[in-house]
C-alpha cells in the first residue's frame, strides 16, 4: 500500500502558497507530518482528503488517481480534522450506529460487531452509553477515531490530534494511533516533536509549504550525530551566541543561565561538548537551515 504525492502545489486567493511541489511517498504506517503552525500541514492533510483540489500535481493510492476518483477513494478514507462536530444529547453508541448507517451498513449485527470493535479499539467500551458532549478532550478525540474506523479505511488522516490534551489523555491517544497504525497508512500531522518520536516509523518536516526532509526518525537522528554541541551561558550572552553559531535551542537552568544547544560540523570552541543528537535538534536544524536558504536568496 502507498499513498504517491506528485508536484502538488496549492495557492490561495489572498496569495499565500500552501503547498510548493510537495512530491513525497507514504507507506503503510504511522507517518509524522512535522512543522510549526502555518507550515501548510492542514492544507495538505485537506488536499490529500480531496477536501481542496490542487492547482497541479498528482495524487494516487494504490494506483488510483483520487483526484479524479474522489467518491470511490472517500470510501476508503478515515478523517479527522483539528476540529469535528458532535450531536450533544445522544451517546457514543447511538452516534456510531447512525454513522454506521450513513456508512451503508444496513445489518444490525453487522453494525454491532463494527461499532463494538471500533469501541474496543479506542478504549470507550465503559462509556459507550454516555453522551458524547460530556466527553473529555482526549475522550473525544477517540471517538473521533471510532467513527472513522467503520469503514475500515486504508488511509487514515489526523491533523493536530493532540493539540490541547492533558498528557494522560495525550498518552492513551496515542496508543491508540499505535494499535491502530500496523495496518493502515496514517498520516499524522502535529507540530509537537514527541508525537513523532514515540509513534511514527517514517516522517516529513513540512514548512513554507515545502517538505524539507523525509526519512525514518532515527535515520533523522543519526545524520545528525556528532554534530550537536552544547554550553551554558548567561541570559545576556545568547544574542552574541546566536549571531556567532548556529544555534537550534536553549532552555533555561534554575539558576537562571542558559542550556544552548549549537549544531556545527567541528567543536565551537573549548566550552562546548559534544551531545547526544535527538528528534528536537533534527527538527530545529532543519527548520534553522531553510531560514538561511531563505535569506540567503532575498540577499
Amino acid at each position: 500500500m502507498i499513498l504517491s504525492l506528485k508536484n502538488v502545489s496549492k495557492t490561495y486567493s489572498n496569495g499565500v502558497k500552501a503547498l510548493d511541489d510537495v512530491s513525497i511517498d507514504i507507506h503503510a504506517g504511522m507517518f509524522g507530518l512535522l512543522g510549526p503552525n502555518g507550515a501548510g500541514k492542514s492544507s495538505l492533510m485537506r488536499t490529500i482528503a480531496t477536501l481542496q483540489s490542487p492547482d497541479s500535481g498528482s495524487i494516487h493510492l494504490d494506483g488510483l488517481d483520487i483526484l479524479n476518483n474522489k467518491i470511490e477513494f472517500r470510501k476508503t478514507l478515515g478523517y479527522l480534522p483539528q476540529e469535528f462536530g458532535v450531536y450533544p444529547k445522544m451517546s457514543a453508541n447511538d452516534l456510531l450506529h447512525y454513522f454506521a448507517s450513513l456508512k451503508g451498513v444496513t445489518s444490525k449485527s453487522e453494525r454491532n460487531a463494527i461499532v463494538a470493535k471500533a469501541l474496543e479499539v479506542t478504549n470507550l467500551t465503559d462509556v459507550q452509553h454516555k453522551h458524547v458532549a460530556g466527553y473529555s478532550g482526549g475522550m473525544k478525540q477517540r471517538f473521533g477515531i471510532a467513527q472513522l474506523l467503520l469503514n475500515d479505511p486504508q488511509l487514515i488522516i489526523v491533523d493536530e490530534p493532540t493539540a490541547g490534551l492533558d498528557p494522560a489523555e495525550r498518552h492513551r491517544f496515542l496508543n491508540v494511533l499505535r494499535e491502530i497504525g500496523t495496518n493502515h497508512i496514517v498520516i499524522f500531522s502535529t507540530h509537537i516533536v514527541d508525537d513523532v518520536k514515540e509513534l511514527c516509523t517514517d516522517m516529513a518536516i513540512l514548512n513554507g509549504g515545502k517538505i524539507l526532509a523525509q526519512a525514518t526518525p532515527k535515520q533523522m537522528v543519526a545524520a545528525l550525530t556528532g554534530k550537536i554541541w552544547t554550553t551554558t551561558v548567561a541570559r545576556d550572552a545568547i544574542e552574541q551566541l546566536q549571531k556567532d553559531f548556529n544555534v537550534i535551542s536553549s532552555n533555561y537552568n534554575e539558576d537562571n543561565t542558559l542550556n544552548v544547544r549549537v549544531f556545527g560540523e567541528q567543536s565551537p570552541g573549548e566550552s562546548f561538548t559534544k551531545a547526544p543528537a535527538s528528534l528536537e535538534d533534527v527538527y530545529f536544524t532543519t527548520l534553522s537551515n531553510d531560514q538561511l536558504i531563505a535569506e540567503t536568496e532575498k540577499a
